[in-house]
């Protein structure tokens, strides 16, 4: 069932005023360093003039963004199904449906998916580069 809660969510769609993207048309990106990660990338810095970007995040089952700091975005996560856990600061965060996490600029995090696979909302204020 959580893995249906997901599908709806990607099938959703973006719209500003001068902006529509539907999710299901956008590729996955396999993240450039993480084994098992990709990303939809739903709004980038080219849209945003460098404000904030906005990604579908899909970790497969026991894969890891592994430890690492954005020295100048603010990072905040949805949860929108699976399992896992967030190691933010040093503190272990347990994720699953509903959870919504905020990592601060330069400051460590990495993110363990469960068994069932982890799918989030990401957000980075500024933009991801």
């Amino acid at each position: 069932m959580m893995q249906k809660l997901f599908e709806q969510f990607n099938c959703g769609q973006l719209v500003m005023p001068e902006i529509q993207k539907f999710f299901d048309v956008l590729d996955w990106c396999k993240h450039p360093i993480f084994d098992g990660v990709e990303l939809k990338h739903i709004i980038t810095a080219d849209d945003t003039d460098g404000a904030f970007s906005y990604h579908l995040v899909r970790i497969a089952p026991n894969k890891k963004i592994g430890n690492h700091v954005h020295e100048h975005q603010i990072e905040t996560h949805e949860v929108i199904s699976g399992d896992g856990i967030c190691v933010n600061e040093g503190k272990e965060i347990s994720y699953y449906c509903g959870v919504i996490s905020i990592m601060k600029a330069g400051k460590p995090h990495e993110v363990i998916a469960g068994e069932n696979g982890l799918f989030l909302f990401a957000k980075f204020i500024p933009a991801l580069q």
